[in-house]
């Protein structure tokens, strides 16, 4: 995952179903406008990363245990934006710092980490 797509990985039958969840676009204000609206813009990008977060929050509640991986800050932003959640004591979430992987390493790397026979 990212800031700005996260790919749902569920184990199913041996095999894995991805669902893409994708923030919501971001169009920035035109350079000369910037400074202007510097504080607007940054509360916009927040806005934006806050809803992102709740639309993943929303799937991860359904589950026990999630791995969240990736290669940006936006998987450990959003492990603390669960942990700040009491709805998510009871889930087993944890996290690794991975680097950018193609979508079969991606699968093979969580078949290996939930021990998915191939």
């Amino acid at each position: 995952m990212d800031h700005s797509i996260a790919y749902l990985m569920e184990p199913i039958n041996n095999g894995i179903i991805t669902t893409t969840v994708e923030a919501q676009a971001f169009s920035p204000v035109k350079e000369e406008n910037l400074s202007s609206h510097e504080s607007l813009l940054h509360h916009k990008e927040h806005n934006q990363l806050a809803d992102y977060f709740k639309q993943l929050a929303k799937v991860i509640r359904e589950y026990d245990q999630v791995l969240l991986f990736g290669p940006t800050g936006a998987n450990k932003e959003l492990f603390n934006h669960l942990r700040e959640n009491h709805l998510f004591d009871k889930i087993k979430i944890e996290l690794k710092q991975e680097d950018k992987m193609t979508e079969n390493q991606q699968e093979a790397f969580v078949k290996k980490y939930f021990n998915i026979a191939n």
